[in-house]
């Protein structure tokens, strides 16, 4: 296992994250305790969750991940040797059971909510806190263009802040992140954090695959330069460039057989893109899933990819990918194809 660097601190985290959005939902306690074992086994040290896990979010099921995973750190005893990441949501208004609707990103919505995690979490602390979307009106889970809504009144980023801030110094939290977040979103909360003297952002939980490479069009460049790194999230754009969709397969119990409202990777010229990656990768004797993740952990501004599995055979083959080294004619035929196909999926 290979581990990098947090930011600009001096936490080590393995390239391969453990994301348990499934936990909950798709996966029991047992099969959930099973998968941790298994990866920690592997050498994962990198747990990434969040309040409104499992996902599809259901009134009833909320935070039930994270009480999964606080058994496992429990029963374990392993907590000092696991970096635990997890996520404070953002406005919700469609989700009247967070927070009766007004979930935002101030200080009781924050302070809130970080207590609530804690508990399930059986922890008494967080080495990263997350925010998981922003405040404000902007482009995000799958929007690309950016339209402006002079009627928006959001939190202000210094408030929210200071609330991060707070926490970090009352030892609740070690570090903070952001998600789904811009450039200009990124870029503000840095220069926040240096005039105010509060805590720097470490991390940005944003989309990255094959199909959607948008991150590299702004939020490369922060990444490089202001120590921002990437954690990777759905790096095979929810299993599609696995290959196991295409033709029009619904395998049973896939997230997408399941779930109408994961179909941002299933549109015409998205499965155009992966039929090209799946045949790119099969005539090369890899596996195509295998081949997806090497290439996201092979992007100098990714800090780690989070990957997620149904089953231990899934977890089990994800995790291989750490061992493959993709050539150069392989990184060259992914690029003409990214040329022929740019983001289908954003």
């Amino acid at each position: 296992m290979e581990y990098r660097r947090l930011g600009h601190t001096d936490i080590k985290v393995s390239t391969i994250c453990l994301g348990t959005m499934t936990f909950g939902e798709q996966n029991t306690e047992s099969e959930a305790h099973t998968q941790l074992d298994y990866a920690f086994e592997a050498g994962v040290n990198f747990i990434d969750t969040a309040e409104m896990y499992p996902v599809p979010p259901k009134a009833e099921s909320y935070g039930r991940t994270e009480e999964y995973i606080g058994s496992w750190l429990q029963q374990r005893g392993n907590r000092d040797r696991i970096i635990l990441a997890s996520k404070v949501a953002g406005p919700a208004r469609d989700l009247e059971y967070l927070r009766n609707g007004k979930a935002r990103l101030d200080r009781a919505n924050i302070e809130t909510a970080l207590d609530g995690s804690l508990k399930r979490l059986r922890t008494d602390y967080l080495d990263l806190y997350q925010l998981h979307w922003p405040d404000r009106k902007t482009n995000f889970f799958g929007k690309l263009g950016y339209q402006h809504d002079p009627a928006d009144e959001p939190v202000p980023i210094e408030e929210t802040l200071q609330v991060l801030g707070d926490l970090v110094s009352a030892g609740k939290v070690r570090h903070i992140g952001l998600s789904n977040e811009t450039p200009w979103g990124a870029m503000r909360f840095l220069q926040a954090a240096k005039e105010l003297n509060l805590p720097r952002a470490v991390s940005i939980q944003n989309p990255y695959n094959l199909l959607n490479r948008s991150f590299e069009i702004g939020m490369a460049e922060v990444s490089h330069r202001e120590e921002l790194g990437l954690l990777a999230y759905s790096p095979l754009g929810f299993g599609v460039l696995s290959g196991k969709y295409l033709g029009g397969n619904q395998p049973s119990g896939a997230r997408l057989t399941l779930f109408d409202r994961f179909q941002r990777y299933r549109g015409q010229r998205g499965q155009l893109a992966t039929e090209a990656y799946v045949s790119l990768a099969r005539s090369q004797g890899l596996d195509p899933a295998q081949m997806a993740l090497a290439y996201a952990a092979s992007r100098p501004f990714v800090t780690s990819v989070i990957i997620g599995a149904t089953s231990l055979d899934q977890l089990a083959s994800n995790l291989k990918s750490l061992d493959l080294s993709l050539s150069p004619l392989v990184l060259s035929a992914i690029e003409e194809i990214h040329r022929g196909n740019p983001n289908p999926c954003p």
